[in-house]
């Protein structure tokens, strides 16, 4: 059975893949809500630290992408530093949080076209956890899953093609909201930064945790680092260019909508930086702004629908998920059977609509942050067991890393206690976590976890990572 992936993706596919995975959709029209929630400073400088704290958790999976460059990123990492129940618990994390953010775009993308043809939300509907969803409005998100599945399909190749000419849609366009936000535009609508009332510190703090959630997705470049076509050092850097990127992307389109109409005046305006380059005068911008917003989410549904099968298909190469879905297409070198498994899912899921999708998405979100805490445990694991390991992208001194980890973790542990401000919802977002976790351990123990891994998954054995006085001392 084939099993190797082509190294079909060059270095602007790659970094198209991460930023693009990155900036997503509703960031640009719900900024009205946050700017009334925590000013403008608020969100803007709340982006900032946000940031640097996911460049902070990025450096674990930046060098670890280049000891191990297969595909799955953190579940091979965890199985080198945790054996196999920490790659199975580093799959169940972050597959279930893309997929839960999967599902949500099918619906979401249509959702977005129906702003500019409101009639796709009529005619025949059902109803799902008290939310209208209309048959023509799910068709079209149906088709436009296909479409991205399709694209995954033909290989890495054309995935990278076709996100690079996103990627650069979203830049052109990103970069004439900020220039003529700055040069039409002025100061005086951004400052004061914060209402008079306001505590600005405690505002920007607040906003810290909403803020990771837009930072998202670039784990994609280490979950597929093995179909890179660059130097393993480049691949490291990919990982937090990706984050740079793009949070320099969110911060001056955001500026920008602040520069040019009073920030205090669009959060009190529904579609956030859509409606004020309208309001100031400049319709054709305020297209402009939603058409970056369908751009994001067709670049974020492309990176985490091609990211998903390659974790699918390492927990395959581990043999703890069925064989058969390590198969790779041999002509296109793709995942083929991994990539079916993950359009039957979420289109199984997506027909419930944003009313009961909102659920999943919460719970996505504290699913990532526990896979982000854990891989810097595995760096820390796996600096303390092979001390030896050679990393093309080498971080000095783990403390940032593990400063990134416990941020991260500190965010998964405050969603689930209930009472704080980003707690999950009670029951339903309980009940929803609790099935994926009984759906888990079902893997964990009916999984076969004396059988060894393939070749294909770590590239070499455990053993082999060793230094030879590490293997002498094991004799």
């Amino acid at each position: 059975m084939a099993s190797s992936l082509k190294k079909n993706i060059g270095f602007y596919g790659l970094i198209s893949l991460g930023s693009g995975g990155v900036i997503g959709s509703s960031w640009i029209y719900t900024n009205s809500q946050f700017f009334k929630a925590y000013g403008a400073g608020g969100e803007i400088f709340g982006l900032m630290i946000a940031a640097v704290l996911a460049v902070m958790v990025s450096l674990s999976f930046a060098e670890l992408s280049t000891i191990f460059t297969k595909s799955g990123g953190e579940v091979v990492y965890a199985y080198a530093a945790f054996g196999k129940k920490g790659a199975l618990f580093a799959g169940w994390a972050l597959i279930g949080s893309y997929l839960s953010i999967l599902a949500f775009f099918v619906t979401a993308s249509s959702l977005l076209i129906s702003y500019l043809f409101p009639q796709i939300s009529t005619g025949p509907y059902y109803t799902f956890a008290g939310v209208k969803v209309h048959y023509l409005e799910l068709a079209i998100g149906i088709g436009i899953t296909l479409f991205i599945f399709i694209v995954n399909y033909f290989g890495a190749r054309l995935t990278g093609n076709v996100q690079i000419i996103l990627f650069a849609g979203l830049i052109i366009l990103g970069a004439i909201l900020v220039v003529v936000g700055f040069i039409k535009g002025k100061p005086a609508n951004f400052l004061p930064a914060f209402y008079p009332q306001q505590n600005s510190v405690s505002s920007v703090i607040r906003f810290v945790l909403p803020a990771m959630t837009f930072l998202t997705g670039w784990e994609s470049v280490a979950i597929m680092a093995e179909e890179a076509n660059i130097p393993k050092k480049l691949i490291g850097k990919v990982v937090v260019f990706s984050i740079i990127i793009a949070a320099i992307y969110y911060i001056l389109v955001l500026l920008s909508s602040a520069f040019i109409h009073p920030w205090k005046q669009t959060a009190n305006m529904d579609m956030g930086t859509i409606d004020a380059f309208k309001t100031a005068g400049f319709p054709l911008l305020g297209t402009f702004a939603f058409i970056i917003s369908f751009l994001g989410l067709a670049t974020s549904f492309l990176t985490l629908f091609a990211a998903t099968p390659r974790l699918i298909l390492s927990l395959a190469r581990g043999n703890m998920l069925p064989a058969g879905l390590a198969k790779v297409h041999p002509k296109f070198g793709t995942p083929t059977n991994a990539l079916g498994l993950v359009l039957a899912l979420v289109l199984g899921i997506g027909w419930l609509g944003k009313g009961a999708l909102i659920y999943f998405l919460d719970i996505g979100g504290f699913l990532i942050a526990l896979a982000w805490s854990f891989n810097a445990l595995s760096l820390f694991r796996i600096r303390k067991r092979y001390p030896t390991l050679k990393a093309g992208f080498r971080i000095k001194h783990l403390f940032f890393p593990v400063i990134g980890g416990l941020f991260a973790f500190s965010i998964s542990a405050m969603t689930v206690i209930p009472g704080t401000p980003i707690s999950l919802v009670w029951p339903y977002e309980y009940v929803v976590l609790g099935i994926w976790i009984i759906l888990g351990l079902v893997g964990f123990l009916t999984g076969n976890r004396k059988k060894k891994v393939s070749d294909d998954f770590l590239g070499r054995s455990l053993q082999d990572l060793k230094s030879p006085v590490d293997k002498k001392s094991d004799h």
